[in-house]
C-alpha cells in the first residue's frame, strides 16, 4: 500500500533544525538584550579663559602733577652804617700777651692735691686690725675676743617673743650689719622665718656697744659682719 502523504509535504522533516535555530536565535537576543548599555547624554562646554584677551586690556594712564617747591624768601638787606668823617671812632687795642724781659717771673709752689677719703667696706674675714670689741683691748687674738663677746652679748640680751611662742614658730635668723668708721652699728638688715623673729633678732643687735673701728692699712673703714641666732622652742 502506498503512502498518502507527499514526502515533500512532510513538516517534521526538519523540525530539530528548526528548533536548534530558533532556541539559539532567542539565546543570542536574550544575551544583547542582557549586555546593552546605555548612556547619558554629555554635553562638552568650553570653559576656558582666554587669558590673552584679558591681557590686551589697555590701562589708563594717569598723569601725576608735582607742584612746583615754594620759591625762597627774599634775603634780608644788609644794614650798613655811613660813619661821618667829624665823629670820632674808637681803635680797638689788642695787647700782646707775650711777657717782656723786663716782667718779674713769680715761682709757683708745689701744689698739694689732698686726697679724698672714700668709703670703702672691708669685710671681717680679710681686715687687718679688726674692731675692737670693748674688753678686748688687751686680748692677744682680738678677732676671736670679738667673737666671743658678739656670743656673750647675744646670750644677755636674749628674749624670746610670746607672740612667736604662742604660734609655735622657731628658726634661724640671718643677722647682717656694718660697723661704721666711728665705730657705731648701722645698715642692720635681717632674714628670717618670721617678722617678730626678725624684729627680736634687730633689738639684740641694735643694743651692741660702740666699738673702736676696724682699719685698712693704718686707716679706719667700714667692717661688714654677719651672724646667725637661733630661735629654739624647749
Amino acid at each position: 500500500m502506498e503512502p498518502k502523504k507527499n514526502p515533500k509535504a512532510d513538516l517534521t522533516t526538519n523540525s530539530s533544525l528548526y528548533f536548534v535555530i530558533g532556541l539559539f536565535a532567542v539565546m543570542l537576543f536574550t544575551y544583547v538584550a542582557f549586555e546593552w548599555k546605555t548612556y547619558d547624554e554629555v554635553n562638552d562646554y568650553d570653559i576656558s579663559m582666554n587669558v590673552d584677551d584679558l591681557l590686551d586690556e589697555e590701562v589708563p594712564m594717569t598723569e601725576q602733577i608735582k607742584t612746583p617747591p615754594p620759591p625762597p624768601p627774599p634775603a634780608a638787606p644788609e644794614i650798613i652804617e655811613v660813619v661821618e668823617d667829624e665823629e670820632e671812632v674808637e681803635e680797638t687795642v689788642i695787647e700782646s700777651t707775650e711777657t717782656s724781659q723786663e716782667e718779674e717771673i713769680v715761682e709757683v709752689e708745689d701744689v698739694v692735691v689732698e686726697e679724698v677719703e672714700e668709703d670703702v667696706d672691708v669685710p671681717f674675714a680679710v681686715i687687718e686690725d679688726v674692731p675692737i670689741f670693748p674688753g678686748c683691748e688687751s686680748a692677744p687674738d682680738k678677732r676671736a675676743c670679738f667673737n666671743e663677746m658678739i656670743q656673750k652679748h647675744i646670750g644677755k640680751n636674749f628674749r624670746y617673743p610670746e607672740i612667736a611662742q604662742e604660734m609655735g614658730v622657731q628658726g634661724r635668723v640671718s643677722v647682717m650689719f656694718v660697723i661704721q668708721k666711728d665705730g657705731s652699728i648701722g645698715n642692720i638688715r635681717m632674714r628670717g622665718p618670721d617678722k617678730n623673729l626678725e624684729a627680736e633678732a634687730a633689738r639684740i643687735i641694735g643694743k651692741l656697744p660702740k666699738m673702736t673701728p676696724g682699719k685698712q692699712r693704718g686707716r679706719a673703714v667700714r667692717v661688714p659682719f654677719s651672724i646667725p641666732i637661733n630661735f629654739k622652742l624647749q
